[in-house]
């Protein structure tokens, strides 16, 4: 009898990095080659130690997330992973450096035995395109036919643009990932109101990994807030939004940032902004001032948050209840406000009890 197992074709994917973003094009795109995809488990406190304990302190934190990621990876046994340098994303476009050299990084510090796809993206040089990125990823496994990869790539699409429908559409980042893998496109009714709307300002990476962001949607959520992110919006409105900052798209992950805030700072239904940065991030460093300062003219309420390994829940909690609560104050001084200017007294009184802590 044929023991199956020996030739089937694996590849592990490290739950880090472009795996928020791009995991739906990977899942379409593999899948249909007939490649079984190992996503590494989901981050812990242990997943950062054993990454940070690689490389140098001044290294960012999803960094050493995702090196924990790949250790996480090999200890299950997993050959091939993929490592992704993504240069550029358009001409002149680029990631920060980091981005850009990680199959360098992770050879460099990770030393153990596994075979790395180092699949390249970079549309500001030639032949280096979508195409050459899927014919390196699929090569490995020794599938080199044009049509089959090109087939795969539509699948891919199909899976991707599905999901993003499903965002767009207002539904949650975990649902509308598990529909899209599933193959379905679901759109919810939206009937809760909040009285508060708030925007968060991230890259995907530091949002939506539990552990790194310290579930931060489901404790909004629990102070009765309405959470918008760059995932609600067209490409033509993060464009816009980065125009409305006076700056011009130079970092790949611009849309996340500038292009967001941009955006959401001009948006009337948003009561505020929170922006959640990586420590040591030195892109993120220069659009959150840039973001701090158009803030002021917009006249929007702004909370800038940084995490890294050492971040403690607590103080994460207490910054967020200040912030939200001071939104609440002043929603209702200006509701008040309306109300005693047309002729009218009544009270406004919202609800503060955001969290229970034990």
């Amino acid at each position: 009898m044929t023991n199956e197992t020996k030739t089937e074709k694996v590849i592990g994917i490290p739950r880090a990095m472009s795996f928020y973003n791009n995991y739906p094009f990977y899942y379409g795109f593999f899948t249909d080659l007939g490649i079984k995809i190992v996503l590494s488990d989901i981050t812990t406190k242990q997943t950062m130690s054993n990454g940070s304990a690689l490389v140098v302190t001044e290294t960012c934190l999803p960094i050493k997330v995702y090196i924990g990621h790949i250790l996480n990876l090999i200890d299950k046994g997993v050959d091939k992973i993929l490592v992704p340098s993504i240069q550029s994303i358009a001409p002149k476009i680029y990631n920060c450096s980091k981005i850009r050299g990680l199959p360098d990084l992770v050879r460099n510090v990770v030393k153990r035995d596994f075979t790395m796809v180092e699949a390249t993206l970079d549309k500001s040089e030639k032949n280096h395109g979508l195409y050459e990125f899927l014919t390196e990823m699929a090569a490995p496994f020794g599938i080199t036919d044009e049509k089959v990869i090109k087939k795969a790539s539509k699948a891919g699409w199909r899976c991707y643009n599905n999901f993003h429908i499903m965002a767009k559409s207002g539904m949650s980042y975990k649902k509308a990932i598990n529909y899209a893998l599933q193959g379905k496109v679901f759109i919810e009714n939206q009937t809760k109101e909040y009285p508060i709307s708030i925007a968060l300002v991230s890259h995907g990476y530091n949002i939506y990994d539990d552990r790194t962001c310290m579930k931060i949607f489901d404790k909004l959520e629990a102070m009765d807030v309405k959470v918008y992110t760059s995932l609600q919006l067209s490409n033509e409105q993060l464009d816009d939004g980065i125009a409305s900052l006076g700056n011009e798209q130079y970092w790949a992950n611009e849309y996340d940032m500038t292009g967001s805030a941009g955006h959401y700072l001009k948006d009337n239904k948003i009561d505020g902004v929170i922006t959640l940065t990586a420590f040591g991030c030195g892109p993120d460093s220069l659009m959150v001032e840039r973001i701090t300062r158009k803030a002021k003219r917009f006249n929007k309420p702004l909370l800038n948050l940084t995490i890294d390994e050492h971040t403690g829940e607590a103080g994460f909690i207490t910054r967020l209840e200040a912030f939200v609560d001071m939104l609440f104050r002043k929603k209702r001084a200006n509701i008040i406000n309306k109300i005693e200017l047309s002729g009218h007294k009544s009270e406004y009184i919202p609800n503060t009890n955001f969290i229970e802590t034990k």
